[in-house]
């Protein structure tokens, strides 16, 4: 784990393990610590584990101007070419799937398979009323309250911005949210790397708007476990199993019908 120096901006990372490479891109307000039980179980199977922090996140500091998908897509794609050996595996949850998404849209050479976990690419997708509406509803007080409260402690402890920015970056974040993603599902037929969508059954996408994503792609399968937003984390033995069969090129089953 340490800082390196991508496109001048200061990003903290950690790598695991050796082997084809995964980079694992974390959601919003998370760091390379919110795949606790992804990094080991994927090093463990024979892959160089990749957990990079995007501007703004965990260790890597903020930059001037509006956080956006697309600027994070950039960082990645920098990233990619400075640090991993393409094309790689990426592997994105929430806010990070978004990100894999576009980095697959508009570098597909960099990507060999694609992992998109619990999000929705266009407003038609969200959930209404989960755990979003909770994050971008009244902060004064109630779960809004005690969200901010939580991602506020998890930030402090680590942002080399110090404890007093994290107003700034929550701003930030969730004028993102409130306004993207936006994507056009029809723009999904670029993506050429091999793509597996996977949420939880009590996520904050429709399965209906999973489905279409993985219509929408040329070489995609769907999975909906047991679980919620947290899924990795919650339910992580069924996670890692079908990611490490999705990585390894596990066959697609047989159509008896």
């Amino acid at each position: 784990m340490s800082y390196i120096k991508v496109a001048g901006l200061r990003t903290w990372h950690e790598i695991t393990g050796d082997g084809p490479a995964v980079v694992l891109l974390h959601g919003a307000f998370g760091g390379a610590m919110s795949w606790y039980f992804q990094t080991p179980a994927l090093a463990k199977a024979g892959y160089r584990v990749h957990a990079p922090e995007r501007r703004g996140h965990a260790h890597t500091p903020d930059v001037a101007g509006p956080l956006t998908y697309s600027v994070m897509a950039d960082d990645t794609i920098a990233y990619l070419e400075a640090q991993v050996e393409c094309p790689a595996n990426l592997i994105g949850w929430s806010d990070g799937a978004v990100v894999g998404l576009l980095v697959a849209m508009r570098r597909p050479e960099l990507v060999d398979r694609l992992v998109l976990i619990g999000q929705y690419f266009n407003s038609t997708g969200k959930v209404h009323g989960g755990l979003l509406d909770q994050l971008l509803g009244p902060t004064g007080e109630g779960p809004g309250a005690d969200i901010m409260d939580y991602l506020r402690t998890e930030y402090d402890e680590v942002s080399p911005d110090g404890a007093g920015h994290f107003p700034v970056i929550y701003a930030k974040t969730l004028q993102m949210i409130r306004t993207e993603p936006e994507i056009d599902l029809a723009t999904l037929a670029v993506v050429r790397a091999p793509t597996l969508v996977l949420q939880g059954d009590r996520d904050e996408v429709t399965v209906k708007h999973s489905a279409d994503v993985v219509a929408a792609l040329p070489d995609a399968r769907l999975a909906v476990l047991p679980g919620s937003h947290a899924l990795p984390v919650e339910n992580p033995d069924p996670v890692n199993a079908l990611l490490i069969s999705f990585l390894q090129g596990a066959p697609r089953p047989l159509n008896l019908g």
